[in-house]
């Protein structure tokens, strides 16, 4: 070939990817904004495939297929990229590793479903505290999780569960896999279980704190997430940690209501997202924006230019939530035409100092929600991060500084049938930490109280939002 029709020929090849998600048009979310938006766009993958099988993969639910998956990944790589097709089966297999210009695309009968052997996960240089994620990438570019099958993180193998949290009948199939109860029967711990599968550190309660997420892609730019059910992950799901430009759109994520750090779709320091159409029945936090430290080489630091639309919460500790951890603070974020339905709170700002940055320029309008354990929409500044099986208070920091400030917050045209308190804020004694909220044209179902707002450290401005008490009830 001359070497003008190679050129022609990759640029065909990576047009492709875009003709294959579904030919949709996302610059038709980013109309009717209250605050302009950078959009995100899709990655430009090549029109390669190949398939698991062709590297020895067998979906037999039995045969480990981790070398599989990483010869086939590295035969795309050396062909500048393209897509890694996982058929009909149950895929066996221990973490993978994503590369640039790769999409891992799962048909609809085919579950990929991670190893219980725990071996397979550590660090091989013995450097991480953590183990590897199932799904991780790190600076990478055009990556993609795309089709209609399920990834599933076998979560139950690494996850501890509190005695209050399950019945009876649960809490007896969990002793039948063998595992240590601790802290006086109120914890059971997947620490020597029956399986036989050896234990990666000397104690349960270490190698509780060594579990880690199902997909985890940390400074990388350019993904896409379409289609596929993300469940049952050892900690967080769907987590895109300093990264830019995502879009994820029509996942489902599900893991058991009492799953410790169960969440769903975490965007830790991430710009230039969009998420819609998905679905979340989770364990913790449902969409979820975090933000830590500031790190000198991150593709990206705090969460800015965030589009969250048209998406369904069942179970969650909150339906949106912004924090814990806002250190490097959030701005530009519109969520819009979304329902919450039984999660624990609605929408839910959460923060402490040490934990603290400044929230601003963020619109949410027209969200409908039922069924809400406490509050509808709530303002935390005094959040505590306990861990399984603490027994007291998170350390306070000695110095005061990463103070949180939620501001320029626009709440409008919320409908929520069922909270234990509609509302409520409470700032900080001496910070103003509360302050430039207005919740507009909404009204409330509640049973207990309409409102908790502390008046001197929180400042909510409410306009014709309506209050009824559930009188049943």
């Amino acid at each position: 070939m001359t070497r003008s029709v190679l050129f022609l020929f990759a640029l065909l090849t990576a047009w492709t990817f875009n003709a294959k998600a579904e030919n949709t048009d996302y610059s038709k979310y980013y109309t009717g904004l209250p605050v302009e938006l950078k959009q995100a766009s899709l990655p430009t993958i090549p029109g390669n495939t190949v398939n698991i099988k062709d590297f020895g993969g067998i979906g037999d639910g039995i045969t480990l297929n981790t070398e599989a998956f990483r010869k086939a990944i590295s035969s795309l790589v050396k062909q500048g990229g393209g897509r890694l097709v996982v058929p009909f089966g149950v895929w066996l297999t221990g973490p993978i590793q994503m590369k640039s210009n790769i999409e891992l695309h799962v048909e609809k009968n085919a579950i990929i479903y991670f190893s219980p052997d725990k071996s397979l996960y550590v660090d091989k240089e013995g450097k991480a505290s953590r183990v590897d994620a199932c799904i991780r990438a790190t600076r990478c570019q055009n990556i993609a999780i795309t089709g209609e099958g399920i990834i599933d993180g076998n979560g139950a193998q690494w996850r501890p569960v509190k005695r209050s949290k399950v019945s009876d009948v649960e809490w007896k199939a969990f002793k039948e896999m063998g595992g240590e109860e601790l802290d006086n029967g109120s914890l059971w711990y997947p620490f020597n279980l029956k399986s036989g599968y050896r234990n990666i550190a000397d104690n349960a309660k270490k190698q509780e704190g060594m579990r880690n997420d199902l997909v985890r892609f940390i400074n990388c730019e350019n993904l896409y997430f379409s289609g596929v059910t993300f469940q049952n992950a050892p900690r967080f799901h769907v987590h895109p940690l300093n990264c830019r430009n995502i879009i994820i759109d029509g996942i489902t994520v599900r893991c058991p209501w009492n799953a410790q750090n169960g969440d769903a779709i975490d965007l830790s320091d991430c710009h230039q997202a969009l998420i819609v159409n998905s679905i979340v029945d989770a364990g913790d936090d449902g969409l979820c924006m975090k933000s830590g430290k500031a790190k000198q080489d991150a593709v990206a630091n705090g969460c800015e230019d965030i589009l969250i639309e048209n998406n369904t919460v069942y179970h969650a500790h909150g339906g949106f939530v912004i924090g814990s951890e806002d250190v490097c603070g959030m701005t530009r974020i519109v969520v819009r035409n979304c329902r919450f339905a039984g999660t624990d709170t609605g929408l839910r700002f959460k923060s402490s100092i040490g934990r603290g940055g400044k929230t601003k320029d963020l619109y949410i309008s027209n969200i409908v929600m039922s069924d809400i354990a406490q509050q509808a929409i709530v303002f935390q500044c005094n959040y505590e991060n306990k861990h399984a099986g603490a027994t007291s208070p998170e350390a306070k920091p000695e110095k005061v500084e990463f103070v949180p400030e939620f501001t320029d917050i626009h709440i409008s045209n919320v409908i929520c049938r069922g909270a234990r308190t509609a509302i409520a804020a409470q700032g900080i004694e001496g910070h103003n930490c509360v302050h430039g909220i207005d919740i507009q044209s909404s009204s409330f179902v509640f049973t207990h109280q309409a409102t908790d707002i502390d008046s001197n450290t929180a400042q909510i401005d409410l306009k014709n939002v309506v209050f009824e008490k559930d009188v049943n009830k």
